[in-house]
């Protein structure tokens, strides 16, 4: 990385992010990544948004299925959180979750879930902005949500 991309990385790190699992069935089994870019964008069209870097090898995975499940992580989930961030290993082992009839993968014991449907990816420096259509989701106000913050897992006091 360059100086100018460390410093960014640093001061982009000052804002605290929540943490959501991006999943689907791929051939019966769970596929996902963690991203930390979770932004609700309209509520009339439903839509939410992530950004998936261009160097993701499991996002092409994903992005052609008719549904994906985004689960918001809670802050027990810290685990969870590390392991589908991670870039080898089996990114759901020992992971408890559940799956659609159209194919949602949603975390177990999650703070929040969304079952969407992309619609639509638009290129963005070394990112694509990945907005989704929200047709079902669900939240549980007694689990806190995991915070991602200065290149840290958090919890909210």
């Amino acid at each position: 990385m360059t100086t100018v991309e460390l410093e960014l990385r640093r001061v982009y790190g000052a804002y605290p992010q929540g943490v959501t699992a991006v999943a689907g069935l791929v051939g019966g089994r769970p596929v996902g990544i963690a991203a930390s870019s979770f932004v609700p964008v309209s509520l009339n069209p439903p839509l939410v948004s992530v950004c998936v870097a261009h160097t993701s090898s499991t996002w092409p995975l994903l992005r052609d299925l008719p549904r994906i499940g985004i689960s918001v992580l809670g802050a027990h989930q810290e685990r969870i959180g590390r392991q589908l961030g991670s870039r080898t290993g089996d990114r759901f082992s020992g992971v408890a979750w559940r799956s659609t009839a159209d194919g949602c993968v949603f975390i177990e014991g999650a703070a929040a879930w969304f079952d969407c449907a992309i619609e639509q990816q638009i290129p963005s420096g070394d990112h694509d902005i990945v907005v989704f259509r929200v047709h079902d989701l669900d939240a549980r106000a007694d689990v806190t949500p995991l915070v991602f913050h200065a290149s840290r897992f958090r919890r909210l006091a």
